[in-house]
């Protein structure tokens, strides 16, 4: 017999069955869009697409690539934070952000204030390159002493004003005290592939969007900026063991959140990141394109940011660049 209050029971058990796919709606249940801040076929893109190709399995949606070049990454950078901060837009930076504010004055965003650190997820070292058929140095010690017979008349290509290919130039010229030409470009890409085209002459890149180049013939490496020498191409010489010491520059790229994504989205994707970065798909290509699977996360990964946000700020003072 029914009794009136296995009526209620019923009823509520009802009502909360039909609450439930509105109440326990599982995210995401929709793409997801990556804002990448530079064309297509850079160093970010190298990181971006097979991260997000991983993160399509897990997630059981798929991620959107979506390249907004311009302004050394800002333009991209800009529209990400302006983004509806509902888990559906991510951004996915370099370290080109952390130097933006030391040159960029009117940035209408905050890379430590406007945006949730979600985590680094490539850090590869940076690589000076050459054309092999316009530039006939085989070391760095041959490209310094040309250089310096022949001030500014080797240009080299920089992923655009204020990124770090621009800045590891700027070193690289206080360093050895010569003087090239900037050729800033709208992106690593274009940059890149003008330099194999030898439209320009040489290129201070990350060796996440170069690796292959070298590995192919298409361009020649001279040293790689950094302590110890890179598995994706280990008969390049380090910085130091080329004549250059003290001159170490690594491009990091890393994902973010708009301000004001839910905290459980910010902790799942976080979670889903690492888990990513963990597996063998992503570990070879990680190890193909010379970066190590970095471990920099949350509030580790702002405290990074900051630190990165400061230094590069003492080096734009002190290389005295200023936008072209």
């Amino acid at each position: 017999m029914t009794t009136k209050r296995d009526l209620i029971l019923a009823t509520a058990a009802f009502a909360l069955l039909a609450a439930a796919p509105a109440v326990a709606e599982t995210w995401p249940a929709r793409p997801i869009t990556f804002i990448v801040p530079f064309p297509a076929g850079g160093g970010t893109d190298t990181f971006a697409r097979p991260l997000a190709a991983q993160l399509d399995q897990q997630l059981g949606q798929r991620i959107i690539i979506e390249n907004r070049g311009g302004a050394g990454g800002t333009v991209g950078a800009s529209a990400a934070a302006k983004a509806k901060p509902d888990g559906y837009t991510f951004f996915v930076g370099a370290a080109h952000h952390a130097i933006a504010p030391a040159l960029y004055p009117k940035l209408d965003y905050n890379i430590q204030t406007d945006f949730i650190p979600i985590a680094v997820i490539a850090q590869p070292p940076q690589v000076i390159v050459v054309h092999p058929g316009k530039v006939q140095a085989k070391t760095v010690a041959e490209l310094v002493d040309f250089a310096k017979k022949n001030p500014e008349k080797l240009n080299y290509a920089s992923a655009g004003n204020g990124t770090t290919h621009h800045l590891a130039g700027e070193l690289f010229q206080i360093s050895t005290k010569t003087k090239l030409t900037h050729v800033p470009y709208r992106g690593a890409g274009p940059a890149l592939q003008d330099t194999v085209a030898g439209q320009v002459d040489l290129l201070f890149d990350g060796l996440g969007s170069s690796a292959a180049q070298i590995q192919s013939g298409a361009l020649r490496a001279l040293a790689v900026a950094a302590p110890t020498r890179s598995e994706a191409v280990p008969d390049v010489p380090t910085a130091k063991e080329a004549g250059l010491d003290g001159y170490e520059v690594s491009t990091w790229y890393a994902l973010w959140a708009p301000k004001g994504t839910p905290a459980e989205i910010v902790t799942r994707m976080r979670g889903e990141v690492q888990k990513a970065l963990k597996t063998p798909a992503i570990d070879a290509v990680w190890k193909k394109s010379g970066s190590p699977i970095p471990t920099l996360a949350g509030d580790d990964f702002s405290k990074f940011v900051t630190a990165e946000v400061e230094r590069w700020g003492k080096v734009v003072k002190e290389a005295q660049v200023k936008l072209e």
